[in-house]
């Protein structure tokens, strides 16, 4: 996901968002250990989509208080 397409969606489908992708770093994680992870480069993609969202949210946490 682009930091863009992030900015576009409300607080609540956000919290929804991040919810969903730390389910899926579970399971990929999961998947790793016993070594039946397809594709390993989604594990990082997983990663840098959460930092994504955990940085929007910060940003708007912040603008809030300005």
């Amino acid at each position: 996901m682009k930091a863009s397409e992030i900015r576009a969606l409300s607080a609540a489908e956000l919290d929804e968002k991040l919810q969903d992708l730390k389910a899926e770093l579970f399971n990929l994680r999961f998947q790793h250990a016993i070594n039946q992870l397809d594709n390993p480069l989604r594990l990082v993609a997983v990663k840098k989509d959460i930092a994504r969202i955990k940085t929007i949210q910060r940003e708007r946490q912040l603008g809030k208080k300005a």
